[in-house]
């Protein structure tokens, strides 16, 4: 069963759910699940949104780019440890994160990528826009930090790629409840 609710009732517990990473899930060759700590909910064009911001070389981008719609699993109470680390360190280029991280798969309402039980409040997003970051616009400090130019795209935290803002309308927000 799926209550919907109104995704601004719960922007506070997104935002703080957030910085401690949930999952955007994508279905493009194949499900995938990426833990995500930067993002924000808003108006965009009179349109409600959440804006995602993924690194150049993730299998997740290859996976944006192709589908142009993404979900967004959050938990309501706290993380799955596991469930982060595989999600938030591993590939899905390379493994099936569904069958390692024991993902239970709940069908989406309005896209064709599927939510996660674990993590069961749900927000459905279609990319409206989406740019890539130009590094010269970002200040200095934050571009050291989080963009150093000699660690390469294999590190999962900051590396060299620049990410590519993803401004996905909300077109159906709810939460999943297991009978």
């Amino acid at each position: 069963m799926k209550e919907k609710i109104n995704v601004f009732d719960y922007a506070e517990h997104i935002a703080k759910a957030l910085s401690r990473g949930f999952l955007l899930n994508t279905n493009g060759d194949k499900f995938n699940s990426m833990v995500i700590g930067w993002g924000h909910l808003g108006i965009v064009w009179g349109r409600p949104t959440f804006v995602a911001y993924v690194r150049a070389h993730r299998y997740t981008k290859a996976q944006l780019d192709k589908t142009r719609e993404f979900t967004l699993s959050i938990p309501l109470g706290g993380i799955d440890p596991e469930i982060n680390r595989i999600c938030g360190s591993l590939s899905g280029s390379r493994i099936d994160k569904v069958k390692e991280a024991g993902l239970k798969l709940v069908e989406a309402e309005k896209t064709q990528t599927p939510g996660i039980a674990q993590y069961p409040l749900t927000v459905e997003c279609r990319v409206l826009y989406a740019q890539e970051q130009d590094l010269a616009e970002i200040p200095e400090d934050i571009r050291r930090r989080a963009y150093p130019q000699d660690v390469d795209s294999t590190n999962p935290m900051a590396n060299r790629d620049v990410h590519t803002a993803y401004i996905g309308e909300i077109v159906d927000a709810y939460i999943i409840r297991e009978d």
